[in-house]
């Protein structure tokens, strides 16, 4: 899964081939050392060449600082072509993931997004810069030393014969027992981040039900579990090097005992023998390097298939090949038999909805928890494509546009009021980036947020704390609806919008949006009869299935469900 993540190493090229040939000069001046090393012991230190030895000795200086330039250069170019690979993969994960539907989302799961996004690419970025550095250099090092040995002595490799295959074997049985392990780390540290991600973001929650105790338990049985598995994988992998080094010892040995021997019969010189050693133990690196990759490579080839994973997701809702302009209609909304069903799901969350929507009107959804209000209005911006059935703005199908150009039809309040970490004026922009300060300040004025904005040290300027945790619910959705109110759209569609408001906020609201968007279509979700009662056109929604629509008196008349939830909130003297 690696070889497959090669392609977005095209702009790299020249650093990548510029670190292959120093790591080939480093090679060889590593190589041509021991046989200066040789000759300087056999013809200066035996002879008692001064000379000789001061000549060579500086040659193997030159040699030795060429190998240590082209060390740090290869060093370098190394970690910055890893760098800018991950720099670029990282970009090409935030993007595709940037264009999923909430279905891919669901199925992936954030904290596994966070973590392939971060962990994962981190992992594939490090062994890069490992592959570059010693698994080029590896095989190098072991071929050259093995020529420059046998050149040395032939019968003397036999050595090097019995205990490279013992060293192959170990590197094959350790790996093989290493990569399962590599692979339930990272699932593993999936769940350790999302365990972690919920503390964080429901911190209010678990302290008032008081339970901290409970969460950090829940926590040590995460962080225990990746431990666990942790120190399982790095038992076996921190038993390859004291095998390495045994062996490695082990034929140092058996070279200096079966070389003494061959010296003391006069076939082999002193400087060859010392030599010979340096090149077996250049071997027993090369192979010690190769060890080490097989440390990384496993975890970060588990990290690429997770990679590959989000790479490969298709999203299940794309731009048509030519989409279709909108008509002469400006803000026309129609649902035409409608229905849609959440993967996995029995049922249909929505079934045979048909209505339709038109400017000047407000047109208002109720019902009880689960019938399929927000279901229904994540249809018209399309984070999910029906399964049957057309939703039309514009007289458009919205599978006929493309994603761009619906949603600059539309101003879109959540129900879970989202600020991002910035300033006010940057959080309301973030509806038109080219507003100006006027347009702003007037957002904010119809969204009743002027007033907290005016109160607060910077006004407009003031930052707001990640997830906005510096402001009240009621505050952040107001400057939800800011955000909404500065693009002018065509359609608003407010999903529960003001459910953190007070009766007396809810009403100026109300009335302050009439005037702002009489020439648009409005849409409200909501759970408040109040919010709604004025509604030009009331549908109640029960079971996913349209239970009534019409106005309020006319709903009163002939809809049980919504008399049933009228009644529930509104005392007799109101609803007369």
């Amino acid at each position: 899964m690696l070889l497959k993540l090669i392609k977005y190493l095209k702009p790299f090229q020249i650093p990548i081939y510029l670190v292959l040939v120093l790591v080939l000069l480093q090679s060889l001046s590593e190589l041509y050392l021991p046989t200066l090393m040789a000759d300087i012991v056999d013809k200066g230190v035996v002879t008692g060449d001064t000379h000789y030895i001061w000549k060579i000795g500086g040659f193997m200086l030159i040699v030795a600082a060429g190998g240590m330039i082209c060390s740090i250069a290869a060093s370098f170019y190394s970690a910055k072509a890893a760098s800018g690979f991950g720099k670029l993969l990282r970009t090409k994960v935030f993007t595709h993931v940037g264009d999923f539907s909430l279905h891919e989302f669901d199925k992936l799961g954030t904290a596994s997004l966070i973590t392939r996004t971060t962990n994962d690419i981190t992992q594939v970025q490090q062994v890069l810069v490992m592959i570059l550095r010693m698994m080029a250099m590896a095989p190098m090092m072991c071929i050259g030393g093995i020529i420059m040995a046998y050149s040395k002595d032939a019968k003397l490799t036999l050595v090097l014969a019995v205990s490279i295959p013992v060293l192959v074997l170990t590197i094959v049985i350790i790996a093989k027992q290493g990569i399962p392990l590599f692979k339930a780390m990272q699932v593993k540290l999936d769940r350790l981040n999302r365990v972690l991600r919920e503390n964080l973001t429901g911190i209010r929650v678990i302290r008032s039900f008081n339970r901290v105790e409970h969460e950090k338990k829940r926590f040590d049985e995460a962080n225990w579990d990746l431990t666990q598995t942790a120190i399982k994988v790095n038992k076996i992998m921190a038993a390859m090097m004291p095998i390495m080094m045994i062996v490695l010892n082990l034929s140092t040995v058996a070279i200096v005992w079966f070389g003494g021997l061959r010296i003391s019969h006069g076939e082999m010189e002193v400087g060859d023998m010392m030599a010979f050693i340096q090149y077996a133990m250049q071997i027993m690196f090369s192979f010690i390097m190769l060890s080490m990759m097989f440390v990384m490579i496993p975890r970060a080839s588990v990290s690429a298939v997770r990679i590959n994973e989000v790479l490969d997701t298709v999203a299940d809702i794309k731009d048509p090949k030519s989409s279709l302009s909108a008509k002469s209609e400006r803000g026309y909304v129609e649902f035409k038999d409608v229905t849609f069903s959440y993967p996995g799901a029995e049922m249909p969350a929505i079934s045979n909805i048909s209505f339709s929507m038109k400017p000047g009107e407000v047109t208002a959804i109720i019902g009880g928890t689960g019938s399929g209000k927000s279901t229904l209005i994540n249809l018209i911006p399309r984070f999910y494509d029906v399964d049957s059935g057309k939703v039309l703005v514009d007289g458009v199908d919205v599978r006929e546009l493309t994603q761009e150009q619906l949603r600059k039809k539309i101003g879109f309040v959540p129900q879970q009021a989202v600020l991002f970490t910035g300033t006010i004026a940057e959080n309301i922009r973030y509806g038109k980036e080219t507003a100006t300060v006027e347009e702003i300040e007037h957002a904010a004025k119809i969204a009743q947020a002027e007033e907290f904005i005016a109160n607060m040290p910077d006004g407009y300027d003031a930052v707001i704390a990640q997830g906005g945790t510096n402001v009240s619910g009621g505050q952040k959705q107001r400057l939800s609806i800011a955000r909404a109110l500065v693009r002018k759209p065509e359609i608003y569609i407010f999903d529960d919008s003001f459910s953190a408001l007070d009766f007396k906020t809810d009403a100026k609201l109300r009335a302050a949006l009439k005037g702002e968007t009489v020439d648009s279509t409005v849409l409200i979700v909501a759970q408040r009869v109040s919010t709604i009662i004025d509604a030009d056109q009331i549908i109640v929604l029960d079971n996913g299935e349209i239970a009534g629509i019409g106005k309020h008196k006319e709903l009163m008349d002939s809809s049980a469900v919504y008399r049933e939830i009228v009644m529930s909130q509104l005392s007799e003297e109101e609803i007369a």
